[in-house]
Formats: C-alpha cells, sequence, structure tokens
C-alpha cells in the first residue's frame, strides 16, 4: 500500500530480458536521491506500478515486472536512462498525506493537454471511460504514481492542477501532450462500485401496494 506521496526520481540503468523469456523484464534502477538502506522483497512503486525488490546495493536496487505488469503499464516502454517515480510501500503509523494507492494499475492514461496556471500546470487526460464512475470532482487519483486532486472530469477524461513542488520533485515536470502515464483510479470507489453492481440492474422486489401497508400496520 503507498500513498501516492513520490519519495523521489530515479533512473534506469539497465533493461535486462528476464529468463522467463518475451514480455518480461528486471530493470535496474538507481535513485537520485538519499534513500536508506533496502530491504530484499520490499515493495516499491515504480511510476504507480507495485513491485518487489530482488537485489540491491549501495547505488541501485533490482526489480521483477511480469507479463501481466507490462501489458497494463507503460513499463515496457522503459529504456536505459528513463526517468521513474519512485515511493517505498506505507508503514503502519506513518501519516497518510496523499491517499491510498495499491500500486495495482488500472491501464494507460494520455496527456491530451497541458496549460499553465499561475506556477502551477494543468493537465487534461483521457483515460479508459469504463473507470469514469470511480473518477469524481475533487477526489483522489494516481497518475504514474503520484496522487493527484481532480478538478475536473467526465467521461473519459479528468483535469488535474499539479502545484510547483509535485512538478521539480516528480517526473510530471517533463509531461507533455501526448505522453502515456500509468493510470490508478480512486480505491475506495472500486470497493463501492462493486458493492453496488449487485443492486444497479436489479428491479425493485418490493411494490408500494395496500397489501404491503397492511402487512407493515398502516
Amino acid at each position: 500500500m503507498f500513498t501516492g506521496l513520490v519519495l523521489g526520481i530515479g533512473e534506469v540503468t539497465r533493461v535486462i530480458a528476464a529468463p522467463g523469456g518475451p514480455g518480461e523484464a528486471r530493470l535496474r534502477i538507481r535513485p537520485l536521491f538519499a534513500a536508506t538502506p533496502w530491504v530484499k522483497g520490499e515493495s516499491i512503486a515504480v511510476n504507480g506500478a507495485c513491485l518487489s525488490v530482488e537485489h540491491f546495493d549501495a547505488e541501485s536496487f533490482t526489480v521483477y515486472a511480469s507479463r501481466e505488469t507490462l501489458s497494463l503499464t507503460t513499463l515496457s516502454t522503459l529504456r536505459q536512462g528513463s526517468r521513474v517515480n519512485l515511493e517505498r510501500a506505507l508503514a503502519l503509523g506513518d501519516r497518510l498525506g496523499g491517499h491510498l494507492v495499491s500500486g495495482h494499475v488500472d491501464g494507460i492514461a494520455h496527456v491530451e493537454s497541458a496549460r499553465e496556471a499561475g506556477s502551477s500546470r494543468i493537465l487534461r487526460l483521457r483515460f479508459p471511460e469504463e473507470f469514469s464512475a470511480q473518477v469524481i470532482p475533487k477526489g483522489s487519483v494516481a497518475l504514474d504514481g503520484v496522487s493527484l486532486t481532480v478538478n475536473n472530469c467526465g467521461s473519459g477524461f479528468l483535469e488535474v492542477n499539479v502545484i510547483p513542488e509535485t512538478l521539480a520533485g516528480t517526473t510530471i515536470g517533463q509531461w507533455s501532450g501526448g505522453r502515456a502515464v500509468n493510470f490508478e483510479s480512486d480505491l475506495i470507489g472500486k470497493y463501492v462500485e462493486r458493492m453496488l453492481g449487485a443492486w444497479k440492474d436489479r428491479a425493485p422486489e418490493q411494490r408500494l401496494t395496500l397489501d404491503f401497508l397492511r402487512e407493515n400496520g398502516f
């Protein structure tokens, strides 16, 4: 579990073909910030995708990306020199400054436009329409692992306002039109939609009739 508050930016130093064959890979990543020692097996969000640390040394760490992960995220496009957002897993008792982020990417969104708004930047993105019900005004969304507040949204699109601190501390400062990013909708919204789905298309089981009123003491 993560918060969407990116710890810092990392650089991909090597993309290694996994022994499982095409469609799998290992990524060697060097954090561009001071980090406490890594732990073998710990979870880390790489551009919002939850991966496990396999190996590490004082300068970098290696993670494995399965076919499922590569097929649903932008990690398949990473090359040597690519910059990525990094976040270590949330520890119980930590401040929850962003929102609950699972690191399980729903799909890919595309930057449609970017415009300046004072010192901030407003981004408009398109995302798969089937997730529209989970995106609400002033709700939260994770884009490449960054927790952002939705300013405006509609069927298959959303707008976010990115503040200077976020522009400077994440890869968002380099985003422009056409860029593909990992998209994760609100975790709580997913569960609410799933629970309500059982009743959404169900016809009313009880109608207001005289017999119903008599049976209930009216």
